[in-house]
């Protein structure tokens, strides 16, 4: 079918609420950082660090208080946003050898249906290792960035991918002589030989590239899927000798700081973000489809402790325990800001319980195309109106294959950690009350054992083998 009789279909047949009574469904357009902690952004309690574009961006629509990432790693965190699965039905439930199934529904193609332009800028990661097409094969019409989460840790990569083919950047490996030293060559003196040459920034051709999308779309409704791998650390950067896995083209106004350099660096990639959603945003008012536009911006999961950054410098995880790789609060709340002028209402907040798998449900309503059977996840349109969000979860489950297994549910109040889930007679449980310790510091299962049956049986109904 192709998009224009499909996007007729989707006008004449399902618009209804989902479309407002626009006579097309709204642009669609997800931000996701990487590795960005809940207590990152100013609007979530960020206190040495500025984020004015997104702080403008949550008073002119809607935080998010109990949002929660897929996963606390990348590749799962986007499969479960891509497919609205949880990691306990989806394919991909850790950064081990896996990939997507061709009958893996994804969010682009239910909206590529729908007759939505797609394209994924940035990185994929879903899944290792993928094929150079991977996101095209899963639908997306036009891809530009990471295909592998690996090739994403080099923020100088000497190429990136568009649509399946490699484009060479101007970042190589070449012999060099050095006249004086260089301390961020680790000190490296006349004679050296080796070094690496680093012209081009990656994240910001990423930008440059999702903002030409949104102009050559703007005129019919568009999905983009701005998928950023800052604040995540460089890998690259992080290798003797530069040991600075914070890499950024310059440190700006922070460079005077009497800060280590990571964390210098780390500061510019959160105004670099800040900066980027800005311009997103200024683009959409430009073009004048700022109303027609739906945009959230989240994290792909609870902050980083790499690369030298030291994650409490920041104060990253705010008020909560933990951080990447943890199923405590820390590692899987996310900061979520929700933003659609006219319609999103200004300056609202929510605590309620949602989660990565309710994105492809809610797209799907606002597209008017019918929400696939069986998922996760709900439709979160009625909050994002201001109205009654009747259907509700009882509780959000995740399980992470690494560091002995962990396995986890959280409800409106209580939360259920399982550790060592892969290591017989060393699993543990704690229950722990989110109403009144948030920072999950004292274990209640003894105090409410009825609550602690119901959500060790609701971790036990909510796993799948995964397919062979």
């Amino acid at each position: 079918m192709n998009r224009f009789l499909a996007t007729l279909l989707s006008v004449l047949f399902f618009q209804g609420a989902p479309l407002l009574g626009e006579e097309q469904p709204p642009n669609i357009i997800y931000i996701l950082a990487d590795d960005l902690g809940y207590g990152d952004l100013g609007c979530f309690g960020q206190e040495t660090l500025t984020t004015p574009r997104l702080d403008r961006m949550a008073a002119e629509g809607m935080k998010f208080t109990r949002h929660y990432s897929g996963s606390t790693v990348c590749a799962p965190s986007r499969c479960v946003l891509m497919t609205g699965l949880h990691t306990g039905h989806c394919t991909v439930r850790g950064n081990q050898p896996v990939l997507l199934r061709p009958e893996d529904l994804t969010v682009a193609e239910v909206l590529g249906e729908a007759g939505y332009v797609t394209g994924c800028f940035g990185k994929w990661g879903v899944g290792h290792p993928p094929a150079r097409d991977e996101p095209n094969l899963q639908g997306f019409d036009e891809f530009y960035g990471y295909v592998n989460m690996f090739h994403a840790h080099n923020f100088y990569p000497e190429f990136l991918i568009r649509n399946g083919e490699l484009e060479s950047l101007r970042n190589v490996t070449e012999a060099r002589w050095f006249e004086e030293p260089d301390r961020r060559l680790g000190g490296a003196k006349e004679g050296s030989g080796v070094a690496r040459v680093k012209k081009d920034y990656a994240p910001d051709l990423i930008t440059a590239e999702a903002l030409a999308f949104i102009e050559e779309h703007h005129e019919n409704p568009f999905f983009l899927y701005f998928a950023l791998n800052v604040p995540h650390t460089n890998n690259e950067g992080g290798r003797p000798p530069h040991n600075d896995g914070m890499e950024v083209p310059d440190y700006g106004e922070f460079a005077g700081r009497d800060w280590p350099d990571p964390e210098k660096g780390f500061a510019a990639m959160i105004r670099n973000i800040d900066r980027d959603v800005g311009r997103v945003l200024d683009l959409l008012e430009e073009l004048g489809i700022e109303d027609e536009t739906f945009v959230v911006f989240s994290s792909d999961n609870g902050p980083h402790q790499e690369g030298g950054h030291e994650m409490e410098f920041f104060d990253s995880n705010g008020d909560l325990n933990g951080m990447k790789r943890n199923l405590t609060e820390g590692g899987i709340r996310v900061p979520t800001i929700a933003w659609w002028p006219g319609t999103v209402p200004a300056g609202s907040e929510t605590d309620l319980l949602s989660g990565f798998q309710d994105f492809l449900p809610t797209a799907a309503e606002m597209a008017g195309t019918p929400i696939p059977e069986d998922l996760d996840g709900i439709s979160l349109l009625p909050t994002l109106t201001g109205g009654d969000q009747t259907q509700q979860h009882e509780f959000l489950y995740w399980e992470f294959l690494e560091r002995g297994g962990k396995k986890a549910v959280v409800t409106d109040r209580w939360k259920a950690l399982y550790l060592n889930t892969l290591k017989p007679g060393k699993t543990t449980f704690a229950l722990y009350d989110l109403e009144n310790d948030p920072a999950e510091t004292a274990d209640v299962a003894d105090e409410f054992p009825a609550v602690a049956d119901r959500l060790r049986k609701a971790i036990a109904d909510s796993h799948v083998p995964p397919s062979e």
